[in-house]
């Protein structure tokens, strides 16, 4: 799964595919430069090289360095889990068409990422709990910073909330 993850990216990049219709209908920046400098060699082996610097100049035992894949490998991990899971175990809140599910409703243990039906039916809602056995710490998170002032939420569309509390849980 994340070897054919990395294809459909991989093709976005060059322009040989292009997202499905409902992800561009919305506006959404291009950084052509940017994404190229993140996914070009010299950038992934100039970042490794850094991070085990880091690692040379703060480990306290040689064996930590055997942690050095784990940490390489862990946000493609996290990534696969999420949208491996995220479409294929749990319940959903809201029919969107697609086959997207709330892994768990203890959202807390994973701040929210695996409630990707909430998230697919509402994308513009920094706020992935919809039910109220739902949790989302890194929104609760978020209204702190935005409450310091250190971000800013935008305010949610009125009708999104009104669908939401009109729609039923499917187990």
């Amino acid at each position: 799964m994340m070897h054919h993850t990395i294809v459909i990216f991989r093709g976005f990049l060059t322009g040989k595919n292009l997202p499905e219709q409902q992800f561009v209908e919305a506006y959404l920046p291009q950084w052509d430069r940017l994404d190229k400098l993140g996914h070009h060699i010299i950038t992934r082996l100039l970042f490794g090289a850094l991070y085990t610097l880091f690692y040379i100049q703060f480990a306290p035992n040689y064996w930590w360095f055997l942690l050095l894949p784990v940490h390489f490998m862990m946000g493609p991990v996290q990534g696969a889990v999420v949208n491996w899971c995220g479409h294929k175990y749990g319940y959903s809140n809201f029919d969107n068409g697609d086959h997207s599910k709330n892994t768990t409703p203890f959202g807390v243990l994973l701040m929210g990422e695996l409630f990707q039906n909430n998230h697919h039916y509402a994308k513009d809602d920094a706020n992935f709990a919809k039910s109220w056995f739902e949790f989302d710490l890194t929104y609760q998170l978020m209204c702190i910073l935005d409450f310091a002032r250190i971000i800013r939420l935008k305010p949610v569309m009125k009708h999104v909330n009104t669908e939401i509390a009109n729609q039923q849980v499917h187990l």
